[in-house]
């Protein structure tokens, strides 16, 4: 007789984090849920150990040690194709947990069936609540961020990205969490086409949560975010090793975006401005041009 799958499976993408990697590893060890699980370690070819650490000291991890730096789209679509569970949690390697919030994750999803997705609240290492909730993407929003009008009028279109007045104390429904820590029901992923490969790899490193998670709204499986649950988080440990790169790898996903899914003949004029303030953004942050990062 088959044993019977895990009810949560998480996912783990890694490139070169090896201590932090360890860390997460050891939290989830000390704070595991009561339901059955599996943790998954999705390796981008990683130099600094890596695969060496969670084979010795984490045995009953599953490893995919990848022969190439796919980017954090691709791998986590290596890990849905090997996940098992109902629930599946994409969660980055640079992430602790100090409580039994996996446990609460997956009761809330139980108890709210119409949300395909869970954000948690995220706290800095210094015990502050990170801002980590945005709106979708639009020419309006863009254009308020990018030109500081969205902070002059944060209740009106042009400040619908950043979301400055999200009142992290109170669960409720959130258009885009970081992509920090997020727990998707199966049954949402397979509504939306592919619970086996879910991320569109056109979106490598950036922006691949944010195009899911819109994708999946648009199928009417919200992401709720709830303040109960909660992740330490370090904060971009494998983007801060190819900065510049990652600058212009976020902006040109961002461009990617909005010509998926908010094009239209109507905005093009003003699409096309939009964009070119992006990329004059990027420029400027990156003090420079870059190729920026490209799977391979």
């Amino acid at each position: 007789m088959r044993p019977a799958p895990p009810v949560l499976s998480i996912l783990i993408v890694n490139w070169n984090t090896k201590d932090l990697l360890r860390a997460c590893l050891s939290s989830i060890q000390r704070h595991p849920p009561s339901v059955k699980f599996e943790v998954i370690v999705i390796d981008n070819h990683s130099s600094d150990g890596s695969v060496a650490m969670v084979s010795e000291q984490f045995p009953r991890v599953t490893l995919i040690d990848l022969p190439t730096n796919t980017g954090y789209a691709r791998g986590n679509n290596h890990g849905f194709e090997e996940a098992r569970g109902e629930y599946i949690l994409t969660l980055n390697p640079d992430t602790e947990f100090v409580d039994a919030s996996l446990d609460r994750a997956v009761r809330i999803m139980e108890e709210n069936p119409h949300a395909g997705v869970l954000g948690a609240k995220q706290i800095g290492v210094k015990g502050d609540i990170q801002r980590s909730i945005r709106g979708f993407p639009t020419v309006a929003g863009i254009f308020g961020d990018v030109t500081g009008l969205g902070r002059l009028f944060p209740r009106s279109n042009l400040g619908s990205y950043r979301l400055t007045g999200f009142d992290y104390s109170k669960q409720q429904e959130a258009p885009q969490p970081m992509g920090t820590f997020l727990l998707f029901r199966r049954k949402a992923l397979t509504d939306e086409g592919n619970a086996r490969a879910p991320f569109d790899e056109e979106f490598p490193i950036f922006f691949n949560e944010v195009d899911l998670l819109y994708r999946l709204k648009s199928k009417g499986w919200p992401c709720l975010y709830c303040p109960d649950v909660h992740v330490l988080h370090h904060g971009g440990a494998s983007t801060k090793q190819v900065r510049k790169n990652m600058i212009w790898e976020s902006h040109r996903s961002l461009v990617r975006f909005l010509r998926k899914h908010m094009l239209t003949q109507w905005n093009l004029p003003a699409m096309l401005g939009v964009w070119g303030i992006i990329y004059l953004a990027a420029f400027v942050r990156a003090r420079g041009w870059s190729r920026g990062f490209r799977a391979k």
